[in-house]
């Protein structure tokens, strides 16, 4: 045992987009703070953050049919998608920053552009279709989105959809060009390289076992190295948990009471990927459709061109699974151990309410290949199962609380911030939409854990985000010169550009 103690300013435990984005956001706003990471895997963004384990889809509500509601009077409730879409605008303002100022470089080798495509079938989705079409369209965030149901628009934009269908059911389609693909895993591989110009402090394979409070209000981490295992002790006034589904542990660790009665459960994906390059050559799009019924939102079927080590791959999935693990790196005693006397009641309240999707997810593990290729062929109708291999994708831990509107047990489907009274811990959880608005919710984080510093760092926040505090679909022009500026920053605004 090691007994030496280590004093930082600021601990991130977990090396993904979120610590990634934190880190940096607090480099630029106070460079002499000593910041120390600990990640228990050999690199950067191993899990959620890593490029094969998500949709990479820089989730900005374009095409997701579950961030619009149809309501019971047949109007279509767009609010979330605006929520999103200003969020995402957030992460692409601090991008552009950071590659303006040379901080990371090369913006093609995370971002790509590529239209954003919902499509759907039968006589009622595509009246819904329509009705989302005409709700997002006049709203200046959604600019640009087309709508059609002519075969013949509908061959020029998805062939490979298209080619070879039975023409016994409507079908429709939305497309916007001002989609991206975003390679997650590689951007949280080069804001950590930029860190470590910075000296952060990162320590791979070091996993954070036990987390206290000491007497004087600072935190006290025991970390395991796991090259020489030895356990050391590190000390900080301000710890960020964002371990992926790993953080719920470590959150019912610290015994703050705002980590009580909070549960998770973990859903697990595979992605089915294409191996022909003739079949991935022909579609350029990511296309979205309906979630089956009982399924969760994560689970939304979609045809994704994915740009991946500079070359283009077709993606289709996701189909959920199961697996009591937290993390894909993580333990089967995941779960269990994450039911507490304060939370038992919550995930039991849960379990009752959610036999739709406990159903839903038996029968998804227990799909063959064949049976996902039919799933497959509602996309591609002549799709071949050699040309298509399985691809285990990362776990994702939804979060499980009572709530007023939901009551006891509630599975939410969101991104949360759990932080302490006195903002001293700050905790991270849930999935989706999660990386593409980590800048938005590491933000959140900073007001309120720094809210004493928050006067005195408006300043800079506004110059790496123009818009902080500002709704941009309030402020047309505004948003029109960030569009333009962000676009061209990032290398967006060449529509010819497509890797072969």
């Amino acid at each position: 045992m090691n007994n030496k103690e280590t004093k930082t300013d600021v601990i991130l435990v977990g090396a993904g987009i979120m610590s990634a984005t934190l880190g940096t956001l607090l480099k630029e706003l106070v460079p002499e703070w000593e910041i120390t990471v600990f990640e228990k895997l050999p690199s950067a963004g191993e899990e959620s953050s890593n490029e094969w384990n998500n949709a990479g889809t820089g989730h900005a509500a374009l095409c997701e049919l579950n961030y619009t509601v149809e309501q019971p009077d047949g109007s279509v409730d767009i609010s979330k998608a605006i929520k999103i879409n200003e969020q995402f605008q957030v992460s692409m303002q601090f991008w552009s920053y950071l590659v303006n100022r040379k901080l990371i470089n090369n913006p093609h080798d995370f971002i790509m552009p590529l239209p954003h495509m919902s499509m759907v079938q039968g006589e009622e989705n595509v009246t819904f279709l329509k009705k989302r079409f005409e709700a997002m369209s006049n709203n200046p965030l959604f600019k640009g989105m087309e709508f059609s149901d002519d075969p013949g628009q509908l061959m020029e934009w998805i062939p490979l959809i298209m080619q070879d269908r039975r023409w016994d059911e409507p079908i429709a389609a939305t497309k916007i060009d001002s989609g991206t693909d975003v390679n997650f895993g590689a951007l949280t591989r080069m804001l950590f390289d930029h860190l470590k110009t910075k000296n952060v402090d990162i320590k791979y394979k070091h996993s954070v076992d036990n987390i206290k409070r000491s007497s004087d209000g600072s935190w006290e981490l025991k970390v395991k190295n796991l090259d020489s295992g030895s356990v050391e002790s590190h000390t900080s006034k301000f710890v960020f948990i964002g371990g992926g589904g790993g953080s719920l542990h470590l959150l019912q660790k610290s015994g703050i009471p705002e980590g009580k009665h909070i549960g998770g459960f973990p859903v697990s994906g595979i992605f089915m990927v294409c191996n022909n390059p003739d079949v991935v050559a022909q579609h350029h799009a990511k296309v979205y459709g309906k979630a089956k019924v009982g399924a969760p939102p994560m689970s939304v079927p979609h045809l994704d061109t994915r740009f991946i080590d500079n070359k283009k791959s077709l993606l289709f999935g996701p189909f959920a699974g199961f697996s009591p693990k937290f993390l894909k790196n993580g333990s089967m005693f995941d779960l269990v151990t994450s039911v507490k006397p304060d939370n038992l009641v919550t995930m039991l309240s849960a379990g009752a309410k959610n036999m739709s999707l406990t159903k839903y997810l038996i029968e998804q593990v227990m799909l063959s290949k064949e049976k996902r290729m039919e799933e497959l062929r509602e996309f591609i109708p002549d799709a071949k199962s050699e040309d298509w291999d399985l691809v285990e994708a990362g776990q994702r831990v939804q979060v499980i609380k009572d709530t007023e509107a939901g009551g006891k047990g509630t599975l939410q489907f969101g991104t949360e911030v759990i932080t302490a009274a006195d903002g001293s811990i700050a905790a991270l959880l849930g999935a989706s939409p999660g990386a593409s608005t980590a800048v938005h919710v590491m933000l959140e984080v900073i007001q309120k854990c720094f809210p004493q510093h928050m006067k005195e760092w408006e300043t800079k926040i506004k110059d790496m985000i123009p818009s902080y505090s500002v709704s941009l679909m309030e402020n047309p022009e505004l948003l029109h010169e960030i569009h333009t500026s962000t676009a061209e920053t990032l290398g967006l605004s060449k529509k010819e550009l497509v890797l072969s």
